[in-house]
């Protein structure tokens, strides 16, 4: 070695091997285990790009974009995968928030092999098939106080969801509907099941809308009966459908069983070759589709989560698919991503990219 203190270092401040030298002289990352050499670009966006494209080039940015990316991936493979079992689980205002035809589309096209929802959008969406709207309303008065403003609405009889309106004289035509079209059909037949029940709403629902000419499209249990997609509300009794199904039973031949389900919707998943999730929101919906994998010899190879619940508080709605994959409901290898955000905003940026590729 040379007497010179500085003959070992060359010109850019490593040694004569190469090493980065630090300040005091030593190499300070000989191996960085967590590091990998990926650098963050910068998301383009310009008139006349797809939503596909717009996704795409969230690949190139990080934190939330990065996740948008990833989900619009996973669910594009899934879509794509023609030998993949997809489910989908609905819970939230999605219907009223005007996320319905999104939802009865995938349907019709083929992408989705079973629903699983709440009976709040089954009731919303059967309203809108019957001929009612939900309307853009506000989430306050500001001449009122809060407390003031729903008042108000109450005296007028409308309903709120933040900000959607609905007049409360919808119920009393869907209660209608219910009574002359879709409960009889189940009467006098045993305990029926809650997928049952919710084919005969379809096959109602399909039926009115094209009789009276509704302008609206049929909706999301009329795209699952007519194309023999089974639809699962295992909270029924938690909306006015379950509400009025257990007024109805109070005179008539007629019941629901809660167990009934299970099985079909287990055998589905149980014949599935691979197995893909959508999961919008969560609650019981989320649920009932993962725990679904729990009593096969398989898990999910594909699972997409949307929304906007913390882990941190340790509720099922904010669960991480990694959280399910501990649990047996996703395969280990299973390609998973969450996106936290509101899914009618989430949604359809996902499920356009998706189509789009897959297309």
């Amino acid at each position: 070695m040379s007497d010179d203190p500085e003959a070992d270092v060359d010109d850019h401040g490593g040694d004569a091997d190469g090493h980065e030298a630090g300040v005091d002289g030593h190499d300070d990352h000989p191996h960085r285990e967590e590091f990998d050499d990926d650098p963050v670009g910068h998301a383009r966006v310009g008139a006349g790009m797809t939503v596909g494209e717009l996704l795409e080039t969230y690949g190139e940015a990080g934190i939330g974009a990065a996740d948008v990316h990833e989900a619009g991936d996973v669910l594009a493979e899934m879509f794509g995968n023609d030998d993949c079992t997809v489910f989908l689980s609905l819970a939230g205002a999605m219907v009223p928030a005007g996320m319905r035809r999104i939802v009865s589309e995938l349907i019709r096209d083929g992408y989705v092999d079973a629903l699983v929802t709440t009976g709040a959008n089954l009731t919303h969406d059967a309203i809108e098939a019957i001929g009612g709207k939900h309307h853009h309303g506000r989430t306050h008065d500001p001449e009122k106080s809060l407390r003031e403003h729903d008042e108000t609405l109450r005296e007028e009889g409308v309903d709120r969801i933040y900000n959607v309106y609905l007049p409360q004289e919808h119920f009393a035509e869907f209660e209608g509907h219910l009574r002359e079209e879709v409960f009889p059909a189940l009467e006098g037949e045993g305990a029926a099941s809650i997928a049952d029940l919710c084919a005969e709403l379809g096959r109602a629902n399909a039926e009115v809308n094209e009789r009276e000419g509704v302008a609206e499209d049929a909706g999301v249990a009329a795209a699952a009966y007519e194309s023999d997609v089974p639809v699962y509300c295992p909270a029924v009794q938690d909306s006015v459908l379950g509400l009025q199904a257990w007024m109805y039973a109070q005179t008539a031949d007629f019941t629901l069983d809660a167990l009934a389900d299970m099985t079909d919707l287990t055998d589905l998943a149980f014949d599935a070759d691979d197995a893909g999730c959508l999961l919008v929101g969560g609650g019981v919906p989320k649920n009932f589709t993962l725990q679904t994998m729990l009593v096969t010899p398989r898990a999910y190879d594909y699972a997409v989560q949307v929304t906007i619940d913390p882990e941190a508080t340790g509720g099922l709605s904010g669960a991480t698919l990694e959280e399910a994959r501990s649990w047996g409901k996703l395969e280990t290898d299973a390609r998973n991503a969450s996106v936290y955000g509101d899914a009618t905003v989430m949604l359809p940026l996902l499920v356009a990219a998706a189509r789009e590729r897959v297309e």
